[in-house]
């Protein structure tokens, strides 16, 4: 059994991850750090696990006694955490936040995109997680990038659910502000482009254009839907004997030859991927679930991968139907 412990524990991708490993067959929750939550019961905060589980939030740290130390902290919290404390040379360490996702001297942590780093994962002892945005888009790109084919500008557009924002209620995110809403937000200026270069350099080192990146604030809880454009002359049955392959041994990305939509996706661990060719250009849909593909199931999934278990372990979710 692989002792766990969280530290964060009252944000939405700390209550998805709670969900996941109370269901999960080979793992025990130690303890959840809160300091603001410190002896309240964690349903007083996840409501949505009544009937589930017992535990309370603490303020304790008893490293010693887990495998395994999850963060769902603000970004730049986990580097404080891992500086100012004393941290078990066997504990493995995910970490959610954006702190060490790119390469940096001194920085040894995988990045966690199983679909690209499975076999670095399963023999480290750290991982950073990688954005909810930067999955859904890497993803759509990898293969591309392993045929060294992304030679110009890469156009993407993007919409998320408004639990991307956080719990924390704010101008934007609030449910009045965004009901029957759309709004455009860090037009080519999102943190996450740096890493989701990184991740394509790593298969095509060549890669040096622009993603010109627009992201949506959606006027639903929960999802990532984005369309990307590429120049590519290959046939479209070329190309999705290309995408085929490079998925073929994972889990939980798809390649369908439907069109695809948000629903498909919501509430599991996968990634459904839909290419189509119009002229010269690619579009390549991509969908995913953000509190779960883009934040917590694919960090279970990569303890899966830290403690040599079958990568599904814990992650067979099935969406709604409607």
């Amino acid at each position: 059994m692989i002792k766990v412990g969280i530290i964060g524990g009252a944000g939405y991708t700390a209550g998805e991850l709670i969900r996941l490993l109370i269901n999960h067959p080979e793992a025990e929750i130690v303890f959840i750090n809160s300091a603001s939550n410190a002896g309240n019961r964690v349903t007083d905060v996840h409501e949505g696990l009544y009937g589930e589980t017992d535990l309370c939030f603490t303020d304790q740290l008893p490293l010693d006694e887990i495998d395994c130390l999850f963060f769902c902290t603000a970004h730049g919290d986990t580097r404080k955490f891992l500086e100012s404390h004393s941290i078990p040379g066997g504990l493995k360490i995910i970490d959610l936040s954006m702190d060490y996702r790119l390469k940096a001297e001194g920085n040894d942590f995988i990045y966690g995109l199983p679909e690209l780093n499975r076999r670095a994962t399963c023999s480290a002892m750290h991982v950073a997680n990688p954005g909810c945005f930067a999955t859904c888009i890497e993803l759509g790109l990898l293969p591309l990038a392993k045929h060294l084919m992304l030679k110009g500008d890469i156009q993407v557009n993007a919409i998320t659910g408004s639990t991307g924002a956080g719990v924390k209620p704010g101008a934007t995110s609030h449910f009045s502000w965004r009901d029957n809403n759309l709004s455009v937000y860090k037009a080519f200026e999102h943190q996450h482009v740096p890493e989701i270069k990184q991740a394509l350099k790593q298969l095509q080192n060549s890669f040096d254009s622009d993603i010109d990146f627009i992201p949506y604030r959606g006027a639903f809880p929960r999802g990532i839907f984005a369309t990307i454009v590429v120049r590519n002359k290959c046939s479209i049955e070329e190309l999705t004997r290309i995408y085929t392959e490079y998925y073929e041994r994972d889990s939980f990305t798809h390649v369908v030859d439907k069109n695809i939509d948000l629903k498909q996706v919501v509430n599991t661990n996968k990634c459904l991927l839909h290419l189509e060719k119009h002229g010269d250009k690619l579009l390549i849909i991509s969908c995913i679930d953000n509190l779960l593909k883009g934040a917590s199931g694919q960090a279970v999934h990569n303890m899966n991968l830290l403690f040599n278990l079958e990568e599904t372990v814990g992650l067979r979710l099935k969406p709604s139907a409607f």
